[in-house]
């Protein structure tokens, strides 16, 4: 695999493919070589070049970024943009993680469950030091990643259900885990279907409805997971009213953690872009959900709105001062007043220097009174605002 490094990063060991910058006197360098001898090194190094090319395939590769720190003792609760730096770090290594994991089950292989656990683990304490941070991050994925991140992503809403149940640790583990593989199953079923932009055929959804029986299989087949992990994978589209897959199971029939996962599942699913339909605001979809009557167990989904927000970060709100703000941060105290950084005033139609509110210390001065679609507004992407993705917001 060619890359290009700048030359600070060339190491003994690579195989430089091409020079770049070459000037007419340097033309005693050949076209490529295996880099084995100091002085070589050096000479490039002197030679004014910036970046060249080395083939991984035939020599090293540049060494990876360390991991960064995380910004607090495990568990130690930090401010929201402390350890979202983390939780960007962690969403992009977790992602890696459950490639490695997916494959190894798929193959028939004994998945690591040491690097599972410690996944879990890592995800559980960035949720201890800030539940809003790694939740919002892992919403924010391309098509192409969605099954693993999707996958990394439910596994945190299901920590954070479960501790918002009061579930012990132990089942708080177990939870994350049963997050983590509960689509497992989608390795099974080929690309061109799972990332088909239009709609599926009824051949094509029948075959995506299989998801859950071929991970059971896979899950099962390994001996190494627990019942309930292997329960949520082959129930999490169960509904409460009974009209789910694959058992049609109603009510009490589906266990908790089916029906936490039939919740987790689905909100991270319609506030994802995905091949064949694009996301929904997480406001709009907490809203949407709180509608679908017989879809979740009731008191589970308002443990989930607890746990998430009504306004969940991300999420543009109309201010009655008449500015536009986007949602920063939960308030558990009150779901209503989150923190909220206003950039574009409604009245005026026009940008404003962007203000962070704490709607908890405005009770009377100013409040939320309603959600809004930021493509009715003309605003391309918003999520800079929380994450510090550098794109405009001015319609």
């Amino acid at each position: 695999m060619l890359k290009q490094i700048p030359v600070t990063g060339l190491r003994l060991g690579m195989y430089v493919h091409e020079l770049s910058d070459l000037r007419p006197d340097h033309s005693y360098w050949t076209n490529s070589f295996l880099l084995t001898h100091e002085s070589d090194l050096q000479r490039i190094r002197n030679a004014g070049i910036t970046e060249l090319w080395i083939d991984t395939s035939r020599g090293l590769d540049i060494p990876p970024e360390p991991a960064l720190a995380p910004p607090a003792r495990a568990c130690e609760p930090c401010a929201m943009e402390e350890e979202i730096s983390y939780a960007r770090e962690l969403c992009s290594r977790s992602k890696a993680a459950v490639v490695r994991v997916f494959s190894d089950v798929r193959m028939g292989r004994i998945a690591e469950q040491e690097e599972i656990g410690n996944l879990v683990e890592d995800i559980s304490d960035s949720l201890a030091r800030h539940p809003d941070a790694l939740l919002s991050l892992a919403r924010l994925k391309t098509c192409d990643e969605y099954t693993y991140m999707h996958s990394v992503a439910v596994c945190g809403l299901m920590i954070g259900l479960a501790r918002q149940l009061a579930l012990p640790d132990s089942l708080i583990k177990e939870a994350g885990m049963a997050g983590l593989l509960h689509d497992v199953g989608k390795l099974a079923i080929s690309s061109g279907i799972l990332g088909k932009r239009g709609k599926l055929s009824d051949e094509e959804f029948a075959i995506v409805r299989r998801h859950p029986e071929l991970g059971y299989r896979l899950l099962s087949e390994s001996k190494h997971f627990s019942p309930r992990v292997l329960d949520v994978c082959l129930h999490h589209h169960e509904r409460f009213d009974g009209s789910g897959y694959p058992d049609k199971l109603a009510g009490s029939q589906i266990s908790l953690f089916a029906r936490m996962g039939a919740i987790c599942d689905v909100y991270d699913a319609i506030t994802s872009n995905r091949p064949y339909k694009p996301a929904w605001s997480p406001a709009e979809s907490i809203s949407r959900m709180a509608g679908w009557t017989g879809h979740f167990d009731e008191k589970v989904f308002q443990a989930f709105v607890k746990c998430v927000g009504i306004y969940p970060v991300g999420s543009l709100v109309r201010l009655e001062s008449g500015n536009l703000g986007i949602v920063m941060e939960q308030n558990k105290a009150s779901l209503l007043t989150p923190k909220v950084k206003v950039f574009y005033s409604a009245l005026c139609k026009m940008p404003i220097a962007h203000t962070l509110l704490d709607l908890s210390t405005l009770v009377g001065q100013d409040r939320i009174i309603s959600r809004e679609c930021a493509k009715n507004w003309g605003f391309k992407n918003l999520d800079h605002l929380w994450s510090g993705a550098p794109e405009s917001v001015t319609p």
